[in-house]
């Protein structure tokens, strides 16, 4: 599953994004819903919600009070063991112990990581800003990861600005294409982000970018690329 750009044109509920700081946490803080995608983003992103994976865990107590009707009182009024349940679910089958989590991968592959994530990263910031002819202020490249570590990790990637005022930036339909193409690939996937956010207990990471320091040869790639797309106020 590859990661969802985040944007006010790529969300049902573009007033949910609005914030007042950034960079702006949206997992398990608001409720949005995913236009593209897919049905399989869409899923994903329903199984972050707490209650929904709640049910599921509670799903054999259901299944056991329509097999056996006789035993439906008792086992409803058995809430005890559906928090066991519940809790087991969540903490050892979807996610990692502090026991394991420093197993999952070497400091030194956590650092190449991080520094391949803030390397691609400034690079996207360069190209946008110089697309959109931006020349001050600064850009924030938000990357945030789900918690859960054994399913598909979720990854939303967002374009940020405290600029004005802190909010989630709109992204023409080139620039997530340039996001989508630039940031992940084979060679640094988000599964390997996702096991250094693991590793480190850390799902949200920024990298702010001056769009004072777009050279002069980025500004003219731009330009031979097509024209600006909107601004971003300064």
């Amino acid at each position: 599953m590859s990661a969802f750009i985040l944007s006010p044109d790529t969300v049902w509920n573009p007033k949910a994004l609005e914030t007042g700081s950034v960079p702006r946490k949206v997992l398990h803080r608001i409720a949005f819903l995913p236009k593209g995608g897919g049905a399989a983003m869409a899923l994903r992103v329903i199984f972050e919600n707490e209650p929904l994976r709640y049910f599921i865990a509670l799903s054999p107590f259901v299944a056991a009070m329509f097999v056996w009707r006789d035993l439906a009182l008792p086992i409803s009024q058995a809430p005890v063991a559906m928090i066991i349940v519940i809790g087991f679910f969540e903490m050892k089958v979807l996610r990692v112990s502090t026991e394991k989590r420093k197993t999952l991968m070497d400091e030194d592959e956590v650092a190449r990581v991080l520094d391949t994530l803030n390397f691609r990263a400034r690079r996207v910031l360069t190209k946008l800003a110089a697309h959109r002819g931006q020349t001050s202020g600064e850009l924030m490249l938000v990357v945030e990861q789900s918690e859960l570590a054994h399913v598909t990790p979720l990854t939303l990637v967002s374009l940020q600005t405290r600029e004005g005022k802190p909010r989630i930036l709109p992204l023409a339909p080139e620039e997530r294409e340039l996001i989508a193409t630039t940031l992940f690939d084979a060679e640094f996937s988000e599964r390997s982000l996702h096991i250094a956010n693991l590793r480190e207990d850390v799902y949200l990471r920024s990298v702010t970018f001056d769009a004072r320091g777009v050279s002069g040869h980025a500004r003219l790639a731009a330009l031979l690329d097509g024209p600006a797309t909107q601004e971003v106020p300064a």
